[in-house]
């Protein structure tokens, strides 16, 4: 296999989008129809054919490896791309997983019925096709594949081209099992090229695309927002933090934040800054298994006399989502300071205090206004799969629409559906 993706010759990207763009409308009109039972047992088949090309999916990921290293990719962006045996067994298992759950397409919300006798109702419906433009991850092609498909919506993918030999093997096999299953293929298409004008024609599609949902770097997001002429479904970076309180159990404490910061440094849901309550009494015990298992610690002044090992924080390091062992830390007078420091720099994706004192747990959950906020657990729990929901399109950290870990749900949109008898208007 050429270590270059072979691209398509476009003379416009625009009629490219457009050309995709209608096939994908006319397949979502055509899945919408679909029963649940028969999205379920497609997207079964497609996790059957993911485990069947697993040869193939690690061929093509070890060429996009290698290029990545070749262009410098830093280690935790290479473990974003990497994929092995468990991990392709993993993509499977969250298509099967997303089969399995609960269709939302024609679920009721709730309903009514007017004094005039009129019955109304809210039943959820696709949104219709959606533009998905992300970087890195390659299972980012199956999950949105998946979870377009069960909530009836048509997917159009645009990945990373750091990714482009894994994505185009993850999504040949997926559009195998899924037409084995009666899917139309244009349910699910990936743009066959890296032209990043493509992605712009994608942004302007109104009337074609939805809405589009950008998954990667802060660059990537900015871009989408500032271009889009189409609803955009943000995922910002996760500025995460923990805040050990004073009332916190000194080995859940330790053991909270060592897995919020080093189980997987590249996630958003990664702990990005630990805030440690002045009068906290083991302050040091938080630190020292941070820096033996190779993270880099920095912090403030009082941070920095902690453990002389902790390396003074710039002013920006408030503020960086590092995805990498590189931890911000900041020593605080009380909660009041957590909830002011957390006000001030956090992206608005998770948040967490630890904490035995269930009014300062209480007070933090009320006020701290993230998409996800926890009490005595790790941020890295921030993920669609831990909250039962199957694999998740990314966490939204906006307030319209969806908030936190957008799956089904979040897929879907509602109408209104009124039953008359006869009655007319005065």
């Amino acid at each position: 296999m050429s270590t270059k993706p072979q691209e398509i010759a476009i003379e416009s990207p625009q009629l490219l989008v457009e050309q995709l763009a209608r096939a994908g409308r006319a397949a979502q009109a055509e899945l919408a129809r679909m029963p649940a039972p028969a999205k379920e047992a497609a997207l079964k088949l497609a996790a059957a054919a993911l485990r069947r090309a697993a040869p193939e999916i690690l061929a093509a990921n070890a060429i996009d490896m290698a290029n990545g290293a070749a262009r410098g990719l830093t280690p935790a962006l290479l473990d974003r791309l990497r994929l092995d045996e468990a991990r392709v067994a993993g993509i499977a298992d969250a298509v099967d997983q997303v089969a399995s759950l609960a269709d939302p397409v024609g679920q009721e919300i709730d309903s009514a019925t007017r004094p005039n006798g009129m019955v109304l109702r809210r039943v959820r419906v696709p949104i219709g096709l959606i533009g998905i433009i992300y970087e890195s991850r390659p299972n980012v092609t199956a999950d949105a594949a998946a979870l377009c498909v069960r909530s009836g919506n048509a997917a159009l993918l645009r990945g990373g081209s750091e990714a482009v030999h894994s994505n185009r093997a993850i999504h040949a096999a997926l559009v195998a099992g899924l037409v084995e299953g009666g899917v139309p293929a244009a349910a699910v298409q990936l743009l066959p090229t890296q032209d990043r004008a493509a992605v712009g024609a994608m942004l302007t599609a109104a009337g074609l695309i939805d809405m589009i949902v950008p998954r990667g770097g802060k660059s990537l997001v900015a871009r989408v927002q500032a271009d889009a002429r189409v609803p955009v479904l943000a995922h910002l970076d996760g500025i995460c933090h923990t805040f050990v309180h004073a009332a916190a159990d000194p080995a859940m404490a330790q053991a909270i934040v060592l897995n919020a910061k080093m189980r997987r440094t590249g996630i958003c849901g990664a702990m990005e800054t630990l805030l440690i309550d002045a009068t906290y009494p083991a302050a040091a015990a938080l630190i020292t298994p941070l820096i033996e298992a190779g993270c880099e610690v920095r912090g403030d002044a009082r941070a920095r006399a902690i453990d002389p090992r902790i390396v003074p924080a710039a002013d920006n390091d408030w503020d960086t989502e590092y995805l990498d062992a590189v931890l911000s830390v900041a020593v605080v007078d009380g909660l009041d300071a957590a909830l002011a420091h957390i006000a001030r720099h956090s992206s608005g994706h998770t948040d967490a205090i630890i904490t035995a004192d269930a009014a300062a747990a209480a007070q933090f959950l009320a006020q701290v206004d993230s998409a996800i906020v926890m009490h005595n657990a790790s941020s890295q729990f921030a993920d669609g799969g831990e909250f039962g929901l199957g694999a998740e399109i990314g966490i939204a950290t906006g307030r319209l629409h969806a908030r936190g870990p957008v799956a089904l749900e979040g897929l879907t949109t509602y109408k209104w559906l009124v039953h008359g008898s006869g009655q007319v208007r005065p």
